[in-house]
């Protein structure tokens, strides 16, 4: 439990004696809510109160209750919708100026821009835009430049744009997104870091669950099955591994999608809690082409496995090349099957790589270190004078609807 208590002593160090100023963090889809629980819950103990605004869902509903948080339910979409978003604005406008925050966190592109935008035209003193990654990195034409013009619609209403990893400040700065001095970095980067307590090497349970005999190769994958993630070049790749090591399984762990009948991948189906599916992986692989931090990364390192990933914005921040895993270029598969089949060949340099890959993460990103991190940033811009450091708003009751 060592790392609990370090937690809740960096987390008790930054108590507000007993004020609670009020943030509203707002995100457009629920299933941002997978990886919004600890960095909420992280921001309540540490002495906010926390609104989050989102599109109504079953995972929001189960976020609050975990978190401990308060709930405001706005339809955002997150295709063009022109009126629609229009309703949306107006519906965070009247939610804004009732709750009347000190300090608003929105991310996600589309909650970004209007949710950013409601907050200038609302007053709030603080605006943060949280900015997770760029989609518009894998787009081309009007779509992107669309794109292109929300972030920076999104940074120019903001005071302080937080980024998730180094590599994604410097493509924002190189897409002229925001100033270089409005991109910030919280400590190592990445939204919450690891709980290294969850994610650890140990027994492997999953692979009888399964029916994965325990002397076969499994490489692992988590997350969407999208094209962004790299999938195509996935199972190609795994198809040439297979002429190769026949006896290897590709374990795909879903978080949303599934695809078609394969005799060699295991699909695990939608999965909530992917903790214990790492240990049975020898490696994980995640070809993806954009990111803004890979969480799964970082899990699959605690759990002491290498990873591969590539040379994306994001994913090359989440990987010390030939230490913890390897780098290689998106969009080649047989990049894929060479790193693949380089770790197969090579139980020792899987074992080195999974050691230095945990002592790393507990290194730089449990999760107590790199939340306490962020809730110290967050109260440090409370102390503006232009800040009023009582609360406004007149009751901690959940705040239901719009």
């Amino acid at each position: 439990m060592q790392f609990r208590s370090a937690r809740a002593s960096l987390l008790a160090s930054l108590g507000t004696g007993g004020h609670r100023p009020l943030i509203v963090a707002g995100i457009t889809n629920p299933q941002t809510c997978v990886v919004l629980t600890e960095r909420l819950r992280a921001l309540r103990e540490s002495g906010f109160r926390v609104v989050l605004i989102s599109s109504p869902g079953t995972l929001v509903d189960r976020l609050a209750a975990e978190a401990g948080i308060e709930v405001v339910a706005i339809p955002i979409r997150r295709d063009m919708a022109p009126l629609h978003d229009l309703v949306s604005l107006w519906r965070l406008l009247r939610a804004l100026r009732r709750l009347r925050p000190q300090f608003t966190e929105f991310s996600t592109p589309k909650a970004g821009l209007l949710g950013t935008l409601a907050a200038k035209l609302s007053g709030v003193p603080i605006r943060v835009y949280l900015l997770r990654g760029l989609r518009l990195e894998t787009l081309r034409g009007f779509k992107r430049q669309v794109l292109l013009a929300a972030e920076r619609i999104a940074s120019a209403c903001s005071d302080h744009v937080v980024c998730n990893s180094e590599s994604l400040r410097a493509k924002a700065v190189t897409l002229r997104i925001a100033s270089e001095d409005k991109l910030r970095l919280i400590g190592p980067g990445s939204s919450h870091g690891v709980d290294v307590e969850r994610f650890y090497p140990g027994p492997d349970e999953v692979r009888a669950q399964l029916g994965i005999p325990r002397d076969l190769p499994v490489i692992g994958f988590v997350g969407r099955l999208t094209r962004d993630k790299g999938l195509p070049e996935l199972i190609e790749a795994f198809e040439e591994v297979l002429d190769s090591v026949p006896a290897a399984r590709l374990l795909l762990v879903e978080l949303r999608a599934r695809i078609e009948m394969h005799p060699r991948i295991v699909r695990t189906g939608f999965v909530h809690d992917t903790a214990k599916y790492y240990r049975a992986m020898d490696m994980m692989v995640l070809p993806t082409w954009r990111e803004g931090f890979p969480n799964v990364a970082l899990e699959a390192a605690a759990s002491g496995i290498p990873v591969i990933t590539t040379l994306s914005t994001g994913s090359r921040d989440a990987v010390v090349p030939e230490v913890t895993g390897l780098l290689i270029p998106a969009g080649y598969p047989k990049a894929i099957t060479e790193a693949v089949l380089r770790l197969i060949r090579n139980p020792d340099v899987r074992y080195r790589m999974g050691r230095a890959a945990r002592a790393w993460v507990i290194e730089r990103f449990v999760d107590g270190y790199v939340l306490a991190l962020t809730a110290g940033f967050y109260k440090s811009l409370l102390a503006r004078p232009d800040v009023d450091p009582v609360p406004v708003a007149a009751t901690d009751a959940p705040a239901v609807g719009d």
